[in-house]
């Protein structure tokens, strides 16, 4: 058997060949979405935190807060000694924001996606999964062991006759993102349930890239599509993620108290994963006041977005349709999307692209994100830099 190095070695030199090869970038806040970029200065439009929220300092306040009243460790998993108060109070918190009996608090959203759809289903059940879903849903489909049906991205038709033609599962489960992390289009939440109550199927959904963003008060994507979760309790299971428009970190997933309860008790990456420290979950609750008292923020989001769309709209690459914050803008091969985001950041400007196997093959992008700091002279400053590499390097 060949050792390590002669089997990695060549196999890093293959994605080299084919521009898919990452490299880490050393990052940090400058300010006024800004960051410095292995130390030089960059106008950032890649980070996912919408509201601009990572840097408030009512949340750096609760976090300093809460260090000397917790520490900086949870030092064990929740079910031992890492429930602290301020988890149970966050828990409670988030259950009544997004209107729901009961949430459950994960220290990531990779493991609350993964932990919960493998405690949901198992073998013998069957999962239904938008093709365009985040690796998290498709890894814990795996996990699962259910058989796995991937469906055509939100086609309605095509979900209705894999359900029909499966009716004999013991258990059926559909995932969708509410708000797909590469395209920035939304699931139809409301035809999802319909179809789910017809079907008697259960519907999750990972709302990662809408709360905080979405819905009355930042509220999220059930909100946003007028939905009352109470009449849907017998079918629904909600995620949100808290690193994003949140600006801080983890996850939670909201239900029915019974669901919720079967989670904590199966939930292996909820069970056998020691807590998020109490201070990061003070700076959550903090959070939560931020994103309801401070609209401005997603007003502030809104006219960003309808100035950027109407920068985009005289480029020669296609910038589909999307309501949220994030933009793409999809090149195609993966060397014009590299050309694209050297020639960005030459000008000084930092947007990442996103290449196979984040997206599929021959629709790499760069994937434009908008935030709450930004300032409109930002996103006329991108729009000029992309029109004048347009001209450059051809679309």
């Amino acid at each position: 058997m060949p050792d390590l190095n002669d089997v990695f070695t060549p196999a890093l030199g293959q994605l080299e060949v084919q521009q898919l090869l990452r490299r880490r970038r050393v990052a940090e806040p400058a300010g006024e979405g800004r960051l410095r970029v292995d130390g030089q200065p960059r106008l950032a439009f890649c980070s996912n935190d919408y509201l601009g929220l990572s840097q408030h300092p009512a949340l750096a306040e609760a976090m300093r807060n809460a260090i000397e009243r917790y520490g900086v460790g949870a030092t064990a998993s929740p079910l031992v000694c890492g429930h602290s108060p301020a988890h149970e109070a966050l828990e409670h918190e988030l259950a009544q924001f997004v209107g729901l009996p009961k949430a459950l608090y994960f220290y990531a959203g990779y493991a609350a996606n993964t932990g919960c759809v493998a405690a949901l289903v198992e073998r013998g059940d069957a999962i239904f999964s938008d093709a365009l879903n985040h690796a998290c849903l498709i890894d814990g489909s795996r996990l699962s062991r259910a058989d796995i049906h991937v469906y055509p991205h939100n086609d309605l038709t095509a979900l209705d006759r894999a359900l029909s033609a499966h009716a004999g599962a013991r258990r059926k489960l559909v995932l969708a993102d509410a708000v797909f992390s590469m395209d920035g289009d939304l699931a139809p939440i409301p035809e999802l349930l319909a179809l789910c109550e017809r079907h008697d199927a259960w519907l999750m959904v990972d709302d990662a890239h809408g709360f905080g963003v979405l819905g009355e008060g930042g509220r999220g994507s059930l909100s946003h599509w007028g939905l009352v979760p109470s009449r849907h309790m017998s079918r629904l299971i909600y995620m949100a993620t808290l690193g994003k428009a949140a600006g801080v970190s983890g996850a939670f997933v909201a239900g029915s108290a019974p669901v919720m309860q079967w989670l904590l008790q199966r939930a292996r990456t909820y069970m056998f994963a020691t807590a998020a420290p109490a201070p990061i979950v003070e700076a959550l609750r903090a959070s939560l006041k931020v994103i309801e008292a401070e609209g401005w923020r997603r007003e502030r989001l809104g006219a960003l977005h309808d100035a950027l769309r109407d920068g985009l709209a005289g480029l020669p690459w296609q910038a589909p349709a999307s309501i949220t914050a994030i933009q793409p803008l999809l090149l195609g091969d993966n060397g014009t999307a590299l050309a694209v985001m050297q020639a960005l950041e030459a000008r000084g400007i930092w947007v990442p692209a996103i290449r196979p196997p984040t997206v599929p093959v021959g629709t790499a992008r760069l994937r434009i994100t908008l935030s709450a700091e930004q300032r409109m002279e930002d996103v006329k400053a991108l729009c000029t830099a992309l029109q004048d590499v347009a001209c450059a390097i051809g679309g």
